[in-house]
Order: C-alpha cells, then sequence, then structure tokens
C-alpha cells in the first residue's frame, strides 16, 4: 500500500498553502483543492487516504461533500474545519458520519495528529478489505490453502501437481497444521474427486478394533462378527483412503497395511477371498517417522512404501505473515455458522495475532476465529485485556508491553525473515510484502536493518 494523502479543501488560498506546508513537514503529502466538486472527483472506495475540507465554501459546503464522500465510501474519513464555532454544526457534522471536527484557527501539529490516526484507521480498512476481496475471489487451491508466503505457494504449486497423478503421498506437520486438509485437495483436485474420501485416525481406534475396521470382517470370523461387514479401505475403493496419524498403528498391524498397499487388495477377517483395491493411500503423521523406525515404533519398510512423495505443512509460527488473510478466512467460516457480522480487527487485535507463536495451529486459530465473531473477548488464548490494550499472556509472545512496542517487534521480526528469505533482495523483498520501496527503506533505517547482513556469504 501506497503512503496515505491527505486531500485538503478550503476556499483561502493562503490557507491552503499553510496546512499543505505543514503536513508536508509532518511526513503527510497533501493535494489541496480550492472548491469542493474537485475534490469529489478525486474520490474512490480505494482511495488510502483522508478528506480535510472547510465547511463554508461557495457553490458545494463542507456538509455536502462529507455526504458525497460517504455516498461513494461509507468508511473513507473526513474531518471538517470550520471557523465559527457552531456546535449544533459540530453534532450534526458528527451526526452525519464525520470522522472528527476542527475549529479554526487551528494548531497544524493537532491537525496532523487527526490525521495520522484517521490514515490508521483507513490503512486497516482497506487491508481488511483486501483481504476479504482476495478470500471471496480466490478459487481452487488458492481458497483451500490459504497464505501467501513463499511456503504454502511451494505447498501448493507441488500439491497441483500430485493431485493429477495416482501416486502415494505422506503428509506431515505438527498438529492442528492442516494435514488433512492438504489431503482432501489432494482427493478434490484430481480425478479421484467423485469417489470417497476416507479418513482413517489411526490412533483414535482400539487396538482390537482397528483390523476389523480397515479389512472388514466375514459372519462368524469371531464372536461377535454376527454378520458380514465392509471394512474402510474396501468402502474406500474408487477413491481415497487418509490414514491420519498414521505412527499411533501397533506393529502388527503395519505388517497387513504394507502387503494391502503394495498389492492392492486385502482380505476379510474370516475370509480367504482377496479384494481388490482401487485407491490412493495418503498417510499424514506428526511425528518424525524415520525417527520412530530408529527407535521400533515404526516397520522402515512400511516408512518407505508410504514416503512416495513427501509433503510438509509448514507451523503458523513460521509463516506469520499469512496469519491476516487466514484468520479472516476462518472468521468467515465462523460467520456462516453463527449467522454473525465480522468485526473489524483493530491494531490490538492483529498484534495479538502476529506476536502469538499458536502452538495449536490453524486449529487453535480457528478457535480464536470463532471467539472474535462472537464477540467473547481477546482472540488469543490468555490475553489479558484493559480497555484498549492487551498483552499475550502466552509463554513465546515476540514481546510485551505497549501496543506499539509489541507491533513494531512484529514488523522487525517479519522484515528480517523475509530479507533473509529473499536473500538480502530488496526489491524481491517489497514486493513480497506489498510495500512501496520508500517504504521499505524507512522501515529498514528505523529498525536499524542493512540489506548486507542478509546477502548470503
Amino acid at each position: 500500500m501506497t503512503e496515505g494523502q491527505v486531500f485538503f479543501v478550503d476556499d483561502e488560498e493562503p490557507l491552503r498553502h499553510a496546512v499543505k506546508q505543514g503536513l508536508e513537514l509532518c511526513g503527510h503529502p497533501v493535494t489541496c483543492f480550492a472548491a469542493a466538486r474537485q475534490a469529489e472527483a478525486q474520490l474512490n472506495r480505494n482511495l488510502y487516504g483522508v478528506l480535510v475540507t472547510d465547511i463554508t465554501m461557495p457553490d458545494m459546503d463542507g456538509l455536502a461533500l462529507l455526504r458525497r464522500a460517504l455516498e461513494i465510501d461509507p468508511a473513507l474519513p473526513v474531518v471538517l474545519v470550520t471557523g465559527h464555532g457552531d456546535v449544533p454544526l459540530a453534532v450534526e457534522a458528527m451526526r452525519a458520519g464525520a470522522y472528527d471536527f476542527i475549529e479554526k484557527p487551528f494548531d497544524t501539529s493537532h491537525l496532523a495528529s487527526v490525521v495520522a490516526r484517521a490514515l490508521d484507521k483507513r490503512r486497516l480498512v482497506l487491508e481488511n478489505r483486501a483481504l476479504r476481496e482476495e478470500l471471496e475471489t480466490g478459487g481452487g487451491l488458492d481458497a483451500r490453502l490459504v497464505g501467501r508466503t513463499p511456503a504454502m505457494e511451494h505447498l501448493r504449486v507441488q500439491l497441483q501437481a500430485l493431485a493429477e497423478t495416482d501416486a502415494d503421498v505422506l503428509v506431515t506437520g505438527e498438529t492442528g497444521s492442516g494435514k488433512e486438509v492438504v489431503a482432501r485437495a489432494l482427493h478434490d483436485f484430481g480425478p479421484r474427486a467423485k469417489g470417497p474420501f476416507v479418513a482413517i485416525n489411526c490412533g483414535a481406534l482400539p487396538a482390537e478394533m482397528i483390523e476389523s475396521e480397515l479389512f472388514g470382517h466375514e459372519a462368524g470370523a469371531f464372536t461377535s462378527a454376527q454378520k458380514q461387514r465392509i471394512g474402510k479401505l474396501e468402502f474406500a475403493n474408487g477413491g481415497t483412503v487418509l490414514l491420519d496419524e498414521i505412527e499411533s498403528m501397533p506393529l502388527d498391524l503395519q505388517v497387513k497395511l504394507l502387503r494391502a498397499i503394495e498389492q492392492r487388495s486385502i482380505e476379510r477377517l474370516g475370509s480367504n477371498k482377496s479384494v481388490a483395491l482401487d485407491l490412493r493411500f495418503v498417510a499424514a503423521s506428526k511425528e518424525d517417522l524415520l525417527t520412530a523406525c530408529r527407535e521400533g515404533r515404526f516397520r522402515e519398510d512400511l516408512y518407505y512404501r508410504l514416503n512416495v512423495v513427501a509433503l510438509q505443512v509448514p507451523p503458523l509460527r513460521e509463516r506469520r505473515e499469512d496469519i491476516p488473510l487466514l484468520f479472516h478466512h476462518l472468521a468467515r467460516e465462523a460467520r456462516a455458522r453463527y449467522r454473525r457480522e465480522i468485526p473489524d480487527p483493530d491494531d490490538r487485535h492483529l498484534s495479538d495475532l502476529l506476536s502469538y507463536d499458536w502452538p495449536g495451529n490453524v486449529r487453535e486459530l480457528r478457535n480464536a476465529a470463532d471467539r472474535f465473531v462472537l464477540g467473547l473477548g481477546a482472540v488469543v488464548p490468555g490475553a489479558v485485556v484493559t480497555g484498549d490494550a492487551a498483552s499475550p499472556a502466552a509463554e513465546g509472545s515476540t514481546g510485551d508491553g505497549p501496543l506499539a512496542g509489541r507491533l513494531e517487534a512484529v514488523e522487525k521480526a517479519i522484515l528480517e525473515a523475509e530479507l533473509r528469505r529473499q536473500g538480502g533482495s530488496l526489491k524481491a523483498t517489497y514486493e513480497a510484502l506489498g510495500l512501496s520501496r520508500k517504504t521499505l527503506y524507512d522501515k529498514l533505517q528505523r529498525h536499524g536493518l542493512k540489506r548486507e547482513d542478509f546477502v548470503p556469504g
């Protein structure tokens, strides 16, 4: 997003000149207009700026311009200026939707402070609007696997290439990171999409039942087997089976599973008849299966058979830049479930979201989105909310204290991560973060960062 603009409207040339000079000294680019209709022609929903207008002007006055501006975009901040100090007029202006009301003569530094606050609010409105539009217009994998970081882009490219094949896939990642979402996407975006998708949680099935659940049984195969049962692998024929928490499967069952995967056939318990399987296997694990093999908890032959292709789902703490976009996505889902509108998160919420480590990953973020949509207080577990400030009490946050300090710490961490990822390339960095060249340079100077420190030696 470019730097925020100030549109200043007044029919007095000396005042236009003085305000322009004063605000630009405070770092705000200013465009001046002598008439309201000139400014009206430049207003649009995508304007990153604030409109500051005198009330008493010929042709179209400031109140009329205010109403017209809010018709174009109800979220556009408009600051009204008057030399009359008329209290009823001020009340009318605020009721009409004015962001603020300033009397002449005014101190330029006071106006600059009002403008800065208005631009902060406008920036959040535009960022939230852009995120929502991206979620609503995004199709395919972009809507299923939400994120713009290189790690998520790479995951989507890999998944797109694999979806069209029948290769077995091993999906690894921490608890709650989205392994089942990846498995479902492999199924839904491939040729088996019209077939069944069967998810089997190997850690949730009792050991005495798992064999029957997977392979099925014939009537009389054991004492309680009163009728034939089709197992989940057979039921998944023509589709995809997800073996979630595969590391939890008992070793004796791993032998039978390996045989089923290699031969693409099974035998029901109590039967000698082979049943052909036409399905794709996707296994998911939160553990390092190679380590489990070395410790004797997982069979090496099964590991290498499953690990034809491996997909690693990154934890949220390694893709913090995706958190606002993903939060909006999850909040939209919560809105549909609870039939509630989505409020706009403010700086406090964004700071908490970005500074928390999310040990429960996307699953925990979904809970936070639900709480936010339901209006149940702090989005981050353990956050202490006092008035307009909040500080995450959870271990692993990037900073404590005032909001501004925590936001600065998060911003610096994001800049460092992106510079490191781009090998010190400033152009690649500001393009990846959606910044202008000047904005990136200003931020680097403020945080004391130097590009040469991130250039690979």
